[in-house]
């Protein structure tokens, strides 16, 4: 056996390894391995289904965002659900199946929504907006999940909005999105 002074030794040198391995393993966590944003890059907001008869007004939202997590660490979300509004009122809504965006990956997220005339003719804006030739949308979704680096999970959600303009006249359609990850 060896005598009481190699192990003190031996024990100190354990330690100051053990330590000097955790320094560099937080070192590598809060810099290289920190959470960062998510870049969302709408990729098209479409109109399906365009039908303008004697004041009504119906048609099918089709709205793609690709998904660039710049993260080592994976992102699960659980079901969510996307809404489109005008002038404060819901006027769709639809389904975001779970997924997994990879770690360092693009991911396109896809939804359709029917958009429902009653609601928009029942706003008190809505014909002044018809008539002038554009039609202003909000679209919303929060997904919650859980991202993951290395062996560690942190829950988490990405906030997506999206402001749309539709004119009517041209069937054209422009958009600006916004988007933030709470951790």
């Amino acid at each position: 056996m060896g005598s009481p002074k190699c192990l003190k030794i031996g024990c100190a040198i354990s330690v100051i390894l053990l330590l000097i391995i955790v320094g560099v393993m937080l070192v590598l966590y809060f810099t290289i391995l920190k959470p960062k944003q998510p870049i969302l890059t709408p990729q098209s907001v479409t109109l399906q289904n365009f039908n303008l008869v004697a004041l009504s007004l119906s048609f099918t939202l089709g709205i793609t965002i690709t998904v660039d997590n710049r993260n080592y660490g994976s992102f699960k979300y659980q079901n969510g659900t996307s809404y489109v509004t005008y002038r404060g009122t819901e006027v769709a809504n639809a389904l975001v199946a779970a997924d997994t965006i990879p770690a360092r990956a693009k991911h396109n997220i896809s939804t359709s929504m029917e958009v429902s005339a009653n609601k928009l003719a029942s706003n008190g804006g809505f014909l002044g907006d018809f008539f002038g030739g554009v039609m202003n949308f909000t679209s919303s979704m929060a997904l919650n999940g859980e991202a993951k680096v290395l062996f560690i999970s942190k829950k988490a959600t990405s906030y997506t909005t999206c402001d749309i303009s539709i004119d009517i006249k041209t069937r054209t359609i422009d958009f600006a999105c916004k988007y933030k990850l709470k951790l």
